[in-house]
């Protein structure tokens, strides 16, 4: 797999106040990116975000370079992302999503099913959408489904549960 030179951990949804605060929407397991003195990149431009707040669930934050309403509203839409060289280390057995987007999904009997193309995030366990030639399967991500997470190898294999692909 390519590596990603920036992977998103955010998307600015609005202007915040009249100062060029941003609502963010939160889109990482580390929330703690967003802290002062952090660097983080939208549109590939490096930001030092100044102050951090948290509003249901949200980051608002306010940028050195941004000092307008103006200048937040055309932020609006955009991804916050960070350098990969910042990635924190999982566990072992352990992925970050965008390692698993794009990865082949093979059942144990070597049927190939498709392609992770998204991956839902649930209370009790992720749910891997599966794009092939029999239309959009959803795998659950448990130890009873996923047999083994290969990334250097680009594919998944997993033992389908009854009325999993039926």
């Amino acid at each position: 797999m390519p590596e990603l030179e920036f992977i998103t951990i955010g998307q600015v949804q609005a202007p915040w106040g009249n100062k060029g605060k941003l609502k963010v929407k939160v889109l990482t397991d580390f929330p703690q990116r967003f802290a002062p003195s952090s660097t983080v990149y939208i549109n590939r431009q490096p930001m030092t975000i100044a102050q951090v707040e948290w509003q249901k669930g949200n980051a608002i934050i306010k940028l050195n370079a941004v000092d307008s309403v103006a200048a937040a509203q055309g932020l609006k839409g955009q991804l916050v992302e960070i350098h990969h060289s910042l990635l924190k280390s999982l566990p072992e057995g352990q992925y970050y999503h965008f390692q698993l987007i794009g990865l082949e999904v093979w059942t144990a009997q070597e049927e190939l099913l498709g392609t992770v193309t998204e991956i839902l995030t649930a209370p009790s366990n992720d749910i891997y959408i599966v794009q092939g030639s029999k239309g959009e399967i959803l795998i659950p991500a448990i130890g009873d489904v996923i047999k083994s997470i290969e990334p250097n190898k680009g594919r998944i294999v997993i033992e389908p549960i009854e009325g999993l692909l039926s």
